[in-house]
């Protein structure tokens, strides 16, 4: 049966299944299902526990004799098996497939997968794996889900978030869901249960927010330019070099020209995101974005980026991180001042 990982709680109250497949990118959560299922496991006997990492040689039937392997002590085993690629080759296939037809009884199998692709969830495998046990499919968090999540959290350990306390969290830690969960962890140490507000958020949280150079251009082109600009200062923070962040941007205006083009010529915006290949996710600031500007902007846009990477390389003056800032200002649609070289008209 597939499941989302909400659901897993419930699940593992009911009688335990023999498998268990747990899949996703995102790591926090990931691990949040993998250790619910190794507690319940433990407390209901499956106190023997083996892990084995799949690589590309890896030998599956070695699972199968563990499995099959007579216990001094009779143990129920939890059968814990990691494989980030989610691709088991055709060996771990066929062994999954007839692993699923028969059970060992007195054993779980915890298979723990990295994201897997269109192709992957089609897989006979899978779907044999789905008949006898639970698919419990992670995916990440949204922005806009992110704050539903620290007040279901918080609320877990006792605390009463504002909904300012909450928002405020969100901002800080930024999609980093360890960091969050940590921050939690620390704001009840210090705070205790109860009723907690932003200031007391301020009092205890530190700055740990996770910033990405193409979550700072979405944020950009969305039009959120005071958010973009708190990521790029993030990302300069952090160490990240800077022609890294001009070229993700360089890229992405790149191709913003050529979409503003198509769409000057007469094509309808479907078709230029089919034509160029734009993902649904990025469709909504992509969209915004060639609504701010025309095609001959963008290309003006585009060309203060390469002023920009000269002088990150010291070969013309300035302050080069100042100038991104700028930039992605005026990618949101505001202007801190009036570029010096460049006419968007």
């Amino acid at each position: 049966m597939k499941m989302r990982f909400e659901q897993l709680t419930a699940q593992l109250a009911k009688p335990l299944l023999p498998i268990y497949v747990v899949s996703g990118e995102e790591p926090f959560q990931v691990d949040q299902a993998v250790q619910q299922i190794r507690q319940v496991a433990q407390q209901q006997g499956y106190s023997d526990r083996q892990v084995w990492d799949a690589g590309k040689d890896f030998d599956w039937q070695q699972v199968l004799a563990s499995a099959s392997a007579m216990s001094l002590f009779a143990e129920r085993r939890l059968l814990e098996v990691r494989l980030p690629s989610a691709k088991p080759g055709d060996a771990g296939a066929k062994f999954l497939r007839a692993y699923a037809e028969k059970p060992v009884e007195d054993n779980i199998l915890l298979l723990i997968l990295g994201k897997l692709d269109a192709a992957q969830l089609r897989s006979k495998w899978l779907t044999a794996l789905e008949q006898v046990g639970a698919f419990v499919q992670i995916w990440p968090i949204e922005l806009n889900q992110l704050p539903g999540w620290i007040r279901q959290r918080m609320q877990v350990r006792g605390l009463t978030p504002s909904v300012e306390a909450v928002q405020l969290l969100a901002d800080r830690i930024e999609g980093n869901l360890l960091a969050a969960d940590q921050e939690m962890e620390k704001l009840l140490l210090l705070h205790g249960p109860g009723d907690v507000d932003a200031d007391d958020v301020i009092a205890a949280v530190s700055d740990s927010a996770r910033f990405d150079a193409f979550a700072m251009i979405d944020a950009a082109l969305s039009g959120q330019a005071q958010r973009a600009t708190r990521m790029a200062y993030g990302l300069r923070a952090e160490g990240v070099e800077l022609p890294a962040v001009v070229g993700a941007l360089a890229y992405q205006t790149r191709q913003l020209c050529q979409l503003a083009q198509a769409m000057a010529a007469g094509q309808r915006l479907e078709q230029v995101f089919s034509q160029f290949r734009v993902w649904p996710k990025k469709q909504p600031p992509m969209k915004a974005a060639l609504q701010r500007y025309s095609a001959p902007q963008w290309q003006a846009l585009h060309a203060r980026l390469a002023e920009i990477d000269r002088i990150s390389k010291g070969f013309r003056p300035g302050r080069a991180w100042d100038e991104l800032v700028q930039l992605l200002v005026s990618i949101a649609g505001t202007e801190l001042f009036p570029p010096a070289r460049v006419d968007l008209r």
